[in-house]
């Protein structure tokens, strides 16, 4: 009899890994470039306009493309979506990047798989075994004991803000996941970011700074990155993935951004990266496996 890794392994699609990787690698610089952008625009500002950028974008493929609207049954869960993805995650990791390095901050995302999966598990009303809730606080753990040896200073507001950041992330991955079973994956964000547009478009202009700052090209080229690949392109592979390969199958691919994400900001950032860090987020990798195989 197979097991459950090795079927979901087996069902998912070629095509599905490949646009799930696409999007994993195009996340994993989101980190490094809001560490960017932040140091030259304030992190409600940064949100909004990010979010108005590719709302705007989104809209216009949405009305050219002439999608149907989605129906009444799913405006409650592109809501949740647009909470999470659209602007909870980039809001909360904004605030915590001004008190911590986007390589320790990265240590978080470890965990995003693990809450992409509980809130998968509430959402299909499932009920996993003792020993799936054993890797979960297991890995829960590691990540709180290295935040309360390891921060700096001041640096526990930005821990406090990842952790929220990563459970508002994975409440909206889980919910696009199902929605673009039914809408399709570059539907799904597409409309959550064309729903949030009588919200983003105020915010940014309410939070424009009055005389635009002399920020370095690198912070302009971040937030163009942000704006276009971390809030929009990157969910289009990202949910094409997971509705071509399978939710539990091709979500295992965020393993393996916390280790893009530490390369890219040692080499484009110059940060350190502290073997304590490698050290827990393998882990939390071990952890995360673990969970997954016993979710059923």
């Amino acid at each position: 009899m197979n097991t459950p890794t090795r079927s979901l392994a087996a069902a998912a699609s070629p095509a599905g890994w490949i646009n799930g990787f696409i999007g994993m690698l195009i996340f994993s610089g989101s980190l490094p470039a809001t560490r960017l952008a932040v140091s030259a625009f304030e992190p409600l500002f940064l949100t909004a306009v990010r979010a108005g950028i590719a709302g705007c974008l989104a809209l216009c493929a949405l009305l050219l493309t002439r999608q149907p609207r989605p129906a009444r049954a799913d405006l409650i869960p592109l809501l949740w979506v647009a909470v999470g993805v659209v602007a909870g995650f980039p809001l909360l990791t904004a605030l915590a990047l001004q008190h911590m390095t986007s390589a320790h901050s990265l240590v978080y995302i470890g965990l995003l798989p693990l809450m992409t999966a509980c809130f998968a598990v509430w959402r299909g009303r499932e009920r996993p075994s003792v020993k799936f809730w054993a890797f979960s606080v297991a890995g829960a753990a590691l990540v709180a004991a290295f935040a309360l040896t390891h921060s700096e200073a001041g640096s526990g507001f930005g821990d406090l803000m990842m952790l929220g950041a990563v459970i508002l992330c994975g409440l909206g991955y889980a919910e696009g996941a199902v929605l673009s079973r039914r809408l399709g994956g570059w539907q799904t964000i597409s409309w959550a970011l064309a729903l949030a547009l009588p919200v983003t478009v105020p915010l940014t202009l309410c939070y424009a700074p009055a005389g635009w700052p002399q920020a370095s090209a690198s912070a302009w080229l971040a937030l163009a990155y942000v704006s276009l690949f971390s809030m929009w392109i990157g969910f289009v592979f990202w949910y094409r993935g997971l509705a071509q390969g399978g939710i539990a199958a091709v979500g295992q691919l965020q393993l393996l951004q916390p280790f893009f994400g530490l390369l890219l900001a040692a080499l484009l950032l110059h940060e350190q990266v502290q073997p304590a860090m490698l050290a827990v987020m393998a882990g939390v990798l071990l952890c995360v496996v673990g969970a997954k195989r016993f979710a059923r």
